[in-house]
């Protein structure tokens, strides 16, 4: 493409951005404003609870609040699906990627713990059934419709070719990452740091995460995502939370949050999408992370997902994307957060622990252990790794290598300080 072409083309992107942000900052300041959803709106709302909400077998009470639905395997969201009408759930997957890393034969003086989900403690679900975080009117009504209700609000995902400072303002997201290109991918792995970072306005999140990436950056964008997030906007609390997300059409309309529409098919009965993470870690403390490896079934082509080194959780079934029902062409680790401040200024919303990386361990937050998956099914290091951030003054981002943890970064920041205003 040509340069001029191609200015041309992220300003229309960025316009574009611009307006939607806008629009969306509209609605926050008018609901932030005391104002009260309608008599239509509670409605539409008690409808939409009806269809997401499946019948349970069983009901477990957790202690920071949340329901948990113990929902037959063969009644959950993702069958509301047309194309899944007559799927026959694939219990296992054909194939796991070879080389898988084994957290549990780490010899570190870094030390790092497991975490659960606190419905945990209160009980599980039976076998044939599956976890769902039961939604509540008011998680609804938060959303600025009920149609747009567990989809991102912006679309936007990190683009290390695009370094234009003023996309960084329309777009209101930030991201410190690393990523891979220029190969075909087939899956990711990462052990991930977890933290409860500092969220400054309610529509604000935080989140750290695998990007699983299919096309161009343009509206046809696939994407798998999967990590944990702290968004009271979605959840109603600044809890840390396990989180999945997907859309074949860069955000517009296809894909979700978790459960919240039809598509990824779970099969664990042991973790809820959603849930909250227990225990986090803490500054000069414990460190706790959690390990998450999405890749591809070569035979049916379906895209798992396996949490830790004893849950697989579910698939994306293939026909739900283009580009990633053959292979992925980027894979990106990291963080993002939420800016929306106006006028310049800059959120105090953390990102990973809130620290910088040069902080190092028990201080800022990582990444260990990336790898990719290759054709031939393999899990191995990833090559010619690349970092991206919009302003490393808020957050940052650096790369390191060695024999614990193989690939890993530190990242994140305190988002507006005296050098990021």
């Amino acid at each position: 493409m040509a340069a001029a072409q191609f200015r041309r083309e992220r300003t229309r992107i960025a316009v574009a951005r611009a307006l939607f942000f806008f629009s969306f900052s509209c609605l926050i300041s008018l609901s932030g404003a005391g104002r009260l959803p309608s008599s239509r709106q509670k409605l539409e709302a008690h409808k939409h609870l009806k269809r997401i909400n499946k019948p349970a077998v069983k009901t477990i009470q957790s202690r920071d609040g949340d329901t948990i639905d113990c929902v037959h395997i063969s009644h959950q969201p993702a069958f509301d699906h047309p194309f899944l009408k007559d799927h026959k759930i694939q219990m296992r997957p054909s194939y796991h990627p070879e080389g898988l890393y084994d957290e549990s034969k780490v010899s570190t003086k870094e030390t790092t713990n497991p975490v659960t989900q606190l419905w945990q403690m209160n009980g599980r679900c039976p076998e044939d059934t599956i976890p769902i975080r039961r939604t509540k009117k008011d998680d609804v009504l938060r959303a600025s419709s009920v149609k747009r209700y567990g989809k991102k609000k912006h679309r936007t995902i990190p683009q290390p070719r695009s370094a234009d400072p003023d996309i960084v303002h329309e777009s209101g997201h930030q991201h410190a990452i690393a990523y891979v290109e220029g190969d075909t991918y087939y899956g990711a792995k990462a052990t991930i740091n977890v933290w409860e970072p500092k969220i400054q306005q309610p529509n604000e999140f935080s989140l750290s995460q695998i990007w699983i990436l299919g096309g161009s950056f343009g509206e046809d964008l696939n994407s798998i995502e999967a990590g944990w997030q702290v968004s009271p906007d979605l959840y109603g609390d600044n809890n840390t939370r396990l989180f999945t997300y997907w859309t074949s059409d860069a955000y517009q309309a296809t894909g979700c949050y978790n459960l919240l529409c039809s598509g990824f098919i779970q099969i664990n009965s042991q973790i809820a999408m959603g849930a909250s993470i227990s225990p986090v870690s803490a500054y000069r403390n414990s460190q706790y992370d959690i390990s998450i490896l999405v890749w591809k079934d070569s035979k049916e082509g379906h895209w798992w997902m396996q949490f830790g080194n004893d849950y697989v959780l579910g698939y994306w079934p293939s026909f739900l994307f283009s580009y990633l029902a053959d292979s992925a062409t980027m894979i990106e680790w990291g963080g993002e957060v939420v800016n929306s401040e106006p006028n310049g200024q800059h959120t105090s919303t953390q990102m990973g622990s809130g620290h910088f990386p040069e902080e190092g361990f028990g201080k800022a937050s990582y990444f260990r252990n990336i790898q990719v998956v290759d054709s031939s099914n393999n899990l191995k290091a990833p090559k010619g790794i690349g970092t991206f951030t919009e302003q490393s003054n808020c957050y940052d981002v650096q790369t390191g290598n060695n024999g614990d943890w193989g690939h890993y970064f530190y990242f994140g920041g305190p988002g507006r300080n005296p050098n990021c205003s």
